[in-house]
């Protein structure tokens, strides 16, 4: 029985297996990915990537992120029972750099990161190709639920079959040259069926491993002691501002603008006998805008930093599904690009809780048209 679908058989046309480095974090999803192309006839190289001082986080025997030093070993000892090498690729100078330190410098300017996104596009997929060529391997795979295939010339990524894991909105920023020569053997199965696999590739444990939905350098999944561990004298700095209604009028004081996020309404503090929500962050004065649900919908948001993957460019007035953020369903919105490479995006009815420096993602049916930062948002009425 063959595992892959929509996948190529691992043989060149000389008769020479294709070589493919795949990212192994340990878990049940990248090490099926490993053990199917094996399976397929790839010559297959694991590879683990320290992204982080996973034991100063705090590592325990419980997973707490994408990977911790258990799973270093359990990625090791995966690729040793079935015959094929397995390297740990130390990344954590380009992951701070890139990662870390945009993490925090986008809280400290009022806006959510995206740290997922940062990594796919800026250091995973770069490294991996960069050790994919030192090894002399055709393509890299990875673990996530998605899928890409070409046409026209282009790569284009789509969602995975599984609506409960489609992960095509955090691979929204990979290039042409990156998506050529990637492979994501799971997009075209369930949940369901992989832990099935895992099972029957003889590892039972493995198909009963819990998933971890934190980022990965914050293990306890607490951002904000994180920031005050990473920028000394930020609580002092910032404690202190005034929260406001929409209307300006002040509501009572707040820990400090980097500790809020758009939409949120629990752990503000302050009580309105109604529910609030920070519905605006503005760094420049320390202020934290509240309002009601309703304040929260926006009818159009900017978009920078754009990553084409479907087109290479769109037409003014593009239909598409807009999702801005990783479980959002999506909605109908219009594109219209700008002279400076940005994209405002025209919500059909609005959209809720619009959050500068979160992804927003375009979608034609299942297709990912492009992606790219959200910038800021306008007001429901504003001319």
């Amino acid at each position: 029985m063959s595992y892959l679908c929509g996948v190529m058989n691992g043989m060149q046309t000389d008769g020479k297996k294709k070589k493919v480095l795949v990212a192994m974090s340990g878990g049940i999803d990248s090490t099926v990915t490993a053990l199917m192309l094996h399976k397929e006839g790839y010559e297959v190289v694991g590879i683990t990537m320290k992204t982080w001082d996973y034991a100063s986080a705090g590592s325990s025997k419980k997973e707490t992120g994408c990977c911790n030093l258990d799973s270093f070993n359990d990625a090791r000892l995966a690729a040793v029972q079935n015959g094929f090498p397995h390297y740990v690729l130390d990344i954590r100078g380009e992951f701070g750099d890139a990662v870390i330190d945009n993490f925090v410098e986008e809280y400290l300017a009022g806006r959510t990161p995206n740290p997922c996104v940062m990594c796919n596009t800026h250091i995973k997929w770069r490294a991996l190709l960069k050790r994919a060529d030192a090894l002399g391997c055709d393509y890299i795979a990875t673990g996530h639920y998605a899928i890409i295939r070409e046409e026209n010339g282009r790569f284009i990524v789509s969602k995975g079959l599984d609506p409960l894991k489609d992960q095509s909105y955090v691979l929204w920023g990979l290039g042409q040259d990156v998506l050529s020569r990637t492979l994501l053997p799971l997009g075209g199965y369930r949940k369901t069926e992989i832990r099935q696999m895992a099972a029957d590739f003889g590892y039972p444990e493995l198909a009963k491993k819990s998933e971890s939905y934190e980022i990965c350098f914050v293990p306890d999944n607490d951002y904000r002691g994180f920031l005050k561990r990473k920028v000394p004298g930020l609580e002092e700095r910032v404690e202190g501002g005034a929260f406001v209604d929409t209307g300006g009028n002040f509501l009572g004081r707040h820990k400090g603008y980097p500790f809020y996020t758009i939409g949120q309404r629990k752990g503000l503090d302050v009580t309105f006998g109604k529910p609030v929500y920070v519905t605006e962050i503005i760094p420049e004065t320390n202020t934290v805008v509240l309002g009601d649900e309703a304040d929260l919908q926006r009818t159009e948001m900017v978009v920078r930093k754009m990553n084409w993957i479907k087109y290479d460019r769109v037409a003014p007035g593009m239909e598409v599904t807009a999702k801005i953020r990783y479980k959002d369903p999506g909605t109908p919105a219009h594109l219209f690009p700008g002279p400076d490479g940005s994209v405002m995006a025209h919500f059909f009815e609005g959209a809720k809780g619009v959050a500068p420096g979160q992804s927003a993602v375009f979608y034609e049916g299942d297709d990912v048209i492009g992606g790219g930062i959200i910038q800021r948002p306008a007001v429901v009425g504003a001319a």
